[in-house]
């Protein structure tokens, strides 16, 4: 064990000097000009390619672009996608003067190509360095006689699926995207580019997931990389949200198989340890993906929910989507009272909580994980897909398990017909909202469930993201919304300047 676990801080040293390497190969490049859109990756240049570690510095450093942007310009990727997960669904409110107006408009659904928190770079700079281990790794091959092709293919792996991870994220937020799959390295290499449809970039998500999974290994051998790196149960979780966004529901059962039938996950017991493991401590038995925070790359929450906060909960989450038992103080939802939300201050907790009492976290203790996927997730993306496949009785199953576990109230028990898919999904929609609340999953469940059959389900979406916004605002937010090009972002105004070929979003088009 004692080995496993140098391991493990070993990966996430090579993580911290990777940032620190990034970042200096950015700063000696004398390439001066680059589209913002596929921001420049400072390990391209030719003399760098030449050994297998140097591969490895590389694949490290695009695990190094999750954590930070290594020039220290931009907000972190995980705080963009925290923000386009929650900020225009019900969970979150403006905690007070802290907020930017960027912020607070996304709050209302009031948008514009300007508003900053719509900028993708942090998400092209990271596609970026996919795009430049693709195109560069494989020439090693010829150079370093002790590089294997296993060893290259699971790099390449890695690099195929975080890029498909990316693109993914683009495609739930933007809609039509460029497609990139050739990096930037230097002025001859920078195209204008216009948007290719949100189908067939999923559909180059699917193939090159199905690459990345035959390329890719189980495990690493200690637990921090197998949390924190790909693996190919990573990339069988992406599958089936893949898979469930396009309504290929029996391929999404089948990725979820996968990683239920490994035996290599479970649920966090709802017990006193809940918060400490799941949380404080991360890399726990129900992970799958997590970005690797720590005291050397400390994340953004703290200030984002506790030193000048700008978000707290919704003060209508515990009476609405957790509910209260007030005849019996001991009986709660595990995953609401100082889990999700500190109840005395509605403060989101997930991020700045101290393990096993309700204390907060330091700034310099500001390093809990941004989770990805974690086993919960894949039991109910799979209970969602059974709802359509005329399998209620077992999506009913799987939704009892989750709800044991956390304790859930009786309260917020839903006895759909196991028949009806749309009870059942909408079943499943009301266990994540409890179960994932400020993980960044909210708004992309929320439209994955509206778009089914046309957007039947519009109104679901249109009620929860509303339900915060002040009363004079109301009106105007519920008529936007009803424009379906209006629920993905526009694309950023400072790209359409740079790229003409980019044709804005009907909805935001002066």
């Amino acid at each position: 064990m004692r080995n496993k676990y140098n391991k493990g801080k070993m990966y996430k040293k090579i993580i911290y000097k990777s940032v620190l390497f990034v970042a200096l190969m950015l700063s000696c490049s004398s390439c001066k000009k680059y589209l913002s859109l596929y921001p420049q990756d400072g390990v391209i240049r030719q003399e760098f390619w030449q050994n297998k570690e140097q591969i490895q510095s590389a694949v490290i450093g695009i695990y190094s672009s999750l954590l930070a942007d290594p020039a220290g310009k931009d907000r972190q990727l995980a705080e963009y996608l925290f923000l386009w997960g929650e900020l225009r669904a019900d969970n979150v409110v403006s905690s007070g003067a802290n907020i930017s107006n960027d912020e607070l408009n996304m709050l209302h659904d009031n948008i514009l190509s300007t508003n900053s928190v719509v900028n993708w770079s942090a998400v092209y700079r990271t596609i970026n360095y996919c795009n430049t281990v693709l195109d560069y790794a494989p020439n090693v091959m010829s150079l370093d006689k002790t590089l294997t092709q296993d060893k290259l293919n699971s790099y390449l792996g890695e690099a195929l699926a975080i890029r498909s991870l990316m693109y993914f994220y683009l495609v739930r937020t933007y809609r039509d995207v460029p497609l990139k799959l050739k990096s930037t390295s230097s002025d001859t290499d920078i195209q204008q580019l216009a948007v290719t449809k949100s189908t067939d970039v999923l559909a180059q998500i699917v193939k090159d997931l199905a690459t990345a999974e035959q390329y890719t290994v189980y495990t690493y051998g200690d637990k921090a990389s197998d949390k924190g790196r790909i693996t190919k149960y990573t990339i069988n979780a992406i599958q089936a949200d893949v898979y469930l966004w396009m309504e290929d529901y029996n391929n999404s059962i089948t990725a979820c198989d996968k990683i239920i039938n490994s035996g290599q996950f479970g649920l966090v017991p709802g017990d006193s340890g809940f918060f400490s493991t799941l949380y404080y401590t991360g890399n726990s038995i129900e992970s799958i993906f997590e970005f690797q925070f720590d005291v050397q790359a400390l994340n953004s929450f703290y200030t984002a929910f506790q030193q000048k906060a700008r978000f707290a909960a919704s003060p209508n989450l515990m009476d609405l989507v957790y509910t209260v038992d007030y005849n019996d103080d001991n009986n709660y939802d595990r995953r609401g009272r100082f889990v999700a939300v500190n109840t005395s201050t509605n403060q989101i907790w997930k991020y700045i909580g101290v393990s096993g009492d309700r204390n907060a976290r330091t700034i310099d203790q500001s390093y809990a994980h941004y989770m990805i996927y974690r086993y919960a997730d894949v039991l109910l993306m799979k209970a969602e897909a059974m709802a359509y496949v005329n399998r209620g009785s077992e999506s009913l199953d799987i939704i009892r398990t989750i709800r044991t576990r956390a304790n859930a109230l009786a309260t917020t028990l839903e006895s759909p017909s196991p028949s009806d898919a749309n009870a059942v999904a909408l079943y499943v929609l009301d266990e994540r909202d409890r179960e994932f609340s400020f993980e960044g999953k909210r708004w992309y469940d929320l439209l994955r469930y509206a778009k089914r059959n046309n957007f039947q389900n519009l109104n679901t979406l249109i009620l929860a993201s509303t339900i915060n916004i002040p009363g004079n605002l109301q009106q105007s937010a519920n008529t936007k919304l009803r424009d379906l090009n209006s629920l993905y972002l526009p694309i950023p105004y400072s790209e359409t300047l740079n790229d003409p070929n980019l044709v804005q979003n009907p909805f935001y088009k002066n």
